[in-house]
């Protein structure tokens, strides 16, 4: 592997614009691409084969009208006054006509006149009675000139109204054009004095935005005060974005091919940026470290620093992507998009920094490294053996069983709260305060309760494939429904042509991410229920609340499944990569630290409410639901990064003649500068995710940002060596019969190196005047 890209590298160094036109061209070709098919992207995460989605499906094939998503907008009087004014009330019937006459929207006039005609009088009036026999809740019907507005609830003080209506399809299925008409439709009640709120269901898409500049801003300092050189910064920032440009580019441009969505770009931008820069670090230091230290030509280094260095960014490029590719396992279809695009950011990456590289570096020439570099390196060549980075390692290596304990403990101790996480989807109720989505949410619940923020839609149907819904048994299965201690309000939507399917929803008392609610879901669709039992149905449960709790419910339940794999993998490929049982052992145990710890602080802060002024939102909720397996996946290959690059230097001190605490001082010593420099141009570029407006990109980013200062500095920086500093040269023990059987992949680049010397002896022996005697 060194010999070949030894020799790739001499290639784009020798021949730079051959490799430049061919990126500029593959650039060129995805924008074109991109131009013609536009982007197509949505907020749809179901999950195939869940309770709710088969519901869900089934009602889109049998029942389509009752099939779409549902949304809801809040209007509010100013303080102390009242919607139920003339004027105000005209002009909300004018908003919610608009609205009904819509694309996409469902005419609720046509709605209940198919639903009443659908029901028997005797189900009716069953309805009716159990209606009347509740308490009467505290909102009614918003009348006009005597007549209810469809869809329009008042609360009792006049102060608000809620507004509920259905798409014709889910939200995640409609063109961006049709919640900003009906947005744009509500806020004309606004002239006279009414504010009108979009529920979460209306919001915006979260976006790629200006966040990701913190981070690249970050990364420039730091590669300028590594490199010491503004050409040298410059060349991995750029190489960065021109692999984020085509990856991300390329599945924008592809879109149309395959579902994907919006948070999937952001994703793949936040990896792609953050391995790309690092990827390219890893080899312009070590270009500089061999012109300096070894006194090479630029070109010589250039192309020694891909064959070995290279070697390393190919493995551990290789490593993230099997660990995003892991996902595919897991079948579920918006996760595996998400992986596959993440680990293409990080392919095109490898290969950037593997050519692209490369041929900037023989367009730079000599100037990669100033006169002013090279005499300041002479200068200090004595004073680097007892640098910081010397100085750690000694006493890391000699204090290693208080190091092993130490770690263990604080990371023990941040992980805790894993034990309380929660998953789920972010919702209006952990938006910001100043929101429109949060307003929204808080003013539902002020003036109706919290459940109506989270309405369920039912399915009920006969046991009997033969058997039809009788009125009486839909109006004993409603009344018995409203008495249940979590449910607030049940209506009847309706019975289908063929009589064997009705349609009820359903208003719980509790919020949509509370545990009542998922205890209510259950309860209802259990079959052994009272209510399936007496009135001989099955009863199924979607809408958007039952989605997101069946999606974290699977999401929880595969878990334990992807993070068996990727150790497995982990074993695998260090074992290779490393020859050694020990490396791979230790380095999977400490992931498995960091992660835990990862989950537990991100728990603690986004859950708990910890230091949340300082991350920018109001309210702790739930995490994200499929955050943890992306998070792990992708924390999981970068942490195999910074452990082929800090581990293989210390092989590469043993393999050339250290041995004991000595190979792993030094090796640390050699590597642990751009280690350090890579992982907080990571950090940062994750942490300037944190500060993103959307909760969802806001988790991942703070995950991911403390996930890699946490293995960085604390497991790789501390643990890593500490714990081969117990081990010394047993820590490369491999069993004969093994190392006999696996292939060796020269990541340190010894058979690099003894090739070169080879060919150096020959040169000087042709070079020597033959001799006489």
């Amino acid at each position: 592997m060194s010999t070949f890209l030894y020799r790739l590298g001499k290639s784009a160094y020798s021949k730079p614009w051959y490799f430049i036109t061919s990126w500029i061209v593959i650039l060129g070709v995805v924008l074109a691409i991109l131009g013609a098919n536009g982007i197509h992207v949505s907020s749809d995460m179901k999950i195939e084969g869940t309770e709710s989605q088969k519901v869900l499906d089934q009602l889109t094939e049998q029942l389509p009208e009752a099939s779409g998503g549902q949304a809801s907008i809040v209007f509010n009087a100013p303080k102390g006054e009242r919607l139920d004014t003339p004027e105000r009330l005209a002009s909300i019937n004018k908003a919610v006509n608009e609205i009904y006459n819509l694309d996409y929207v469902v005419n609720a006039i046509e709605l209940a006149a198919a639903a009443g005609a659908s029901m028997s009088d005797g189900a009716q009036e069953n309805a009716s009675a159990q209606a009347s026999s509740s308490e009467a809740p505290p909102y009614g019907p918003l009348i006009v000139d005597g007549v209810p507005v469809p869809g329009v609830m008042l609360a009792s003080d006049g102060s608000v109204a809620l507004f509920q209506f259905q798409f014709t399809v889910q939200q995640m299925s409609l063109p961006k054009s049709v919640p900003d008409s009906v947005i744009e439709t509500a806020m004309t009640v606004e002239q006279t004095g009414i504010s009108a709120l979009p529920s979460d269901s209306l919001s915006g898409k979260p976006a790629i935005g200006s966040t990701e500049a913190i981070g690249i801003v970050v990364a420039a300092v730091v590669l300028f005060i590594t490199l010491g050189s503004v050409v040298a910064a410059g060349l991995p920032l750029l190489t960065a974005l021109m692999g984020v440009g085509i990856s991300v580019g390329g599945a924008y441009a592809f879109s149309k091919m395959f579902h994907m969505t919006d948070l999937t770009p952001v994703l793949a931008l936040m990896v792609g940026l953050a391995v790309g820069i690092d990827y390219s670090l890893f080899i312009v230091n070590r270009q500089r470290r061999m012109i300096l230290d070894q006194r090479l030509s630029a070109r010589e280094a250039a192309s020694r620093a891909v064959g070995t260095a290279g070697s390393a960014v190919f493995f551990a490029g290789l490593t993230v992507i099997i660990a995003l590719c892991g996902m595919l396992v897991i079948g579920i279809g918006f996760l595996s998009a998400m992986a596959l695009v993440a680990a293409l950011a990080v392919l095109v990456n490898v290969l950037v920094a593997l050519t692209l590289l490369p041929a900037l570096l023989g367009l730079v020439g000599e100037r990669i490294c100033s006169a002013k570099a090279r005499s300041k390196n002479g200068s200090q060549a004595n004073k680097a053996s007892q640098g910081l980075a010397h100085r750690w390692a000694t006493g890391v290596a000699n204090k290693r069983w208080l190091i092993i304990v130490g770690v263990i403990v604080i990371l023990g101790a941040a992980a805790i709260p894993v034990a309380k996480m929660e998953m789920g989807i972010p919702s209006g109720a952990t938006a910001n305060l100043d929101t429109a989505s949060r307003q929204s949410y808080d003013a539902i619940s002020d003036g109706f309760g919290e459940g109506f923020n989270g309405p369920l839609l039912l399915v009920a149907e006969p046991k009997g494939a033969s058997d039809t819904i009788t009125p009486e048994a839909l109006g004993g299965l409603v009344q018995e429904l409203q008495q249940h201690d979590n449910v607030k309000l049940v209506t009847p939507m309706g019975v289908n042509k063929t009589g064997n399917m009705a349609i009820i929803s359903l208003i719980p008392q509790t919020g949509p991410t509370d545990a009542e609610t998922r205890e209510l879901v259950q309860e209802l669709r259990a079959s052994d229920s009272s209510m399936a039992r007496t009135y001989d149905m099955s009863i199924g449960v979607t809408g958007f609340t039952a989605i997101n709790i069946d999606m974290s419910s699977k999401l929880a339940e595969v878990f334990p499944l992807y993070v068996s794999i990727i150790v497995i993998l982990s074993l695998i490929i260090l074992l290779l990569v490393f020859r050694s049982i020990i490396v791979p052992v230790k380095a999977t145990v400490g992931f498995l630290l960091s992660v835990l710890a990862t989950f537990g602080i991100t728990t603690a802060v986004f859950q708990w409410g910890w230091l949340h002024s300082l991350f920018g939102f109001d309210t702790g909720g739930p995490l994200l639901s499929f955050m943890p397996i992306m998070v792990t996946g992708i924390l999981y290959g970068l942490a195999m990064d910074y452990q082929v690059f800090l581990v293989s230097s210390m092989r590469e001190s043993y393999v050339h003649g250290h041995h004991g605490t000595e190979s792993v001082v030094h090796g640390y010593n050699q590597a642990s500068r751009v280690v350090v420099a890579a992982a907080v141009i990571m950090v940062s570029v994750f942490a300037g995710f944190i500060f993103a407006h959307d909760i969802m990109i806001k988790q991942i980013g703070f995950a991911l940002a403390i996930g890699i200062l946490i293995d960085a500095f604390i497991v790789r920086m501390a643990l890593v060596p500490a714990v081969m500093a117990i081990f010394g040269d047993k820590a490369w023990w491999l069993p004969k019969w093994m190392d006999r059987m696996l292939p060796n992949l020269d990541v340190e680049g010894d058979k690099l190196l003894n090739e070169l010397k080879q060919q150096e002896d020959s040169a000087d022996i042709k070079s020597k005047p033959s001799q006489t005697y």
